[in-house]
């Protein structure tokens, strides 16, 4: 909360922010529950795709129609996740989305599945199938070095996505799901510095113009890109004036 506070606002005291977030009911649902035995120490990769890892969330208690688990692929780098909506668990389904995100954004050196050894391998030999020149070496099972990150993911992911449906009033935890997977990848994470996205492309998340500096009342009724061009203009030519006026200032003074 700090790290985003600091980009907008000034003077916003941790004291502050501390109490906001102490009376805020949507943040409380999202505090992260207390983990044991995990591995704190991160493992250090030197590229994104070095190591990654597929788990699943079991989701069969709330079957979200034909939905009944969910698909978590983390980068250990970056921490960057993607989730997917599964009918099944079996390998096959889990490969057919794994071609789409290896299509994008390339295929890890080493794959990792906590959900066992056979799974993994079945995994990889179905995506043999699909793309005969792709290599995928097996990590070691419930690796002890990232699975706690995972784990924690996971569980961010859920608080995450209770909070989202309860928010918004939707039982379909499967249509909160690329909300939730924006949200988690847009967060600070402390033990990268930065949000995972930020480490996976350099910056920011850009939600539309109410990312830009651009005044909120003028992009509420922006409709047009001629009008986007007018209101630029016109900050570009305010920006001007007030620099032209700092320089006849220092001129008089001197």
């Amino acid at each position: 909360m700090n790290a985003e506070v600091k980009k907008k606002y000034k003077n916003i005291t941790q004291e502050a922010v501390s109490i906001y977030l102490k009376f805020c009911e949507s943040c409380q649902s999202k505090q992260k529950s207390k983990s044991k035995g995990l591995v704190i120490k991160p493992m250090v990769f030197s590229e994104m795709n070095s190591r990654c890892q597929v788990d699943l969330i079991d989701m069969q208690s709330q079957g979200d129609g034909e939905f009944r688990f969910i698909m978590v692929y983390q980068d250990h780098l970056t921490k960057f996740v993607q989730l997917r909506p599964l009918k099944t668990k079996r390998a096959e389904e889990v490969a057919k989305h794994l071609i789409d995100i290896f299509s994008i954004f390339g295929a890890p050196m080493i794959l990792q599945s906590d959900n066992g050894r056979e799974f993994v391998n079945k995994i990889i030999e179905d995506l043999k199938e699909m793309w005969d020149t792709l290599k995928i070496v097996h990590g070691k099972p419930r690796h002890s070095q990232s699975q706690g990150s995972v784990e924690r993911a996971n569980q961010d992911i859920q608080n995450m996505l209770i909070t989202w449906m309860k928010t918004n009033n939707c039982k379909s935890w499967s249509e909160g799901l690329r909300f939730v997977q924006l949200m988690k990848n847009r967060a600070y994470h402390d033990g990268i510095k930065r949000s995972p996205y930020m480490a996976m492309f350099g910056t920011d998340v850009k939600i539309g113009l109410s990312s830009s500096l651009l005044p909120a009342e003028a992009v509420e009724k922006l409709t047009t890109e001629q009008e986007l061009e007018e209101i630029l203009q016109s900050v570009v030519t305010d920006y001007e004036q007030k620099d032209d006026h700092n320089v006849s200032d220092k001129g008089v003074n001197c």
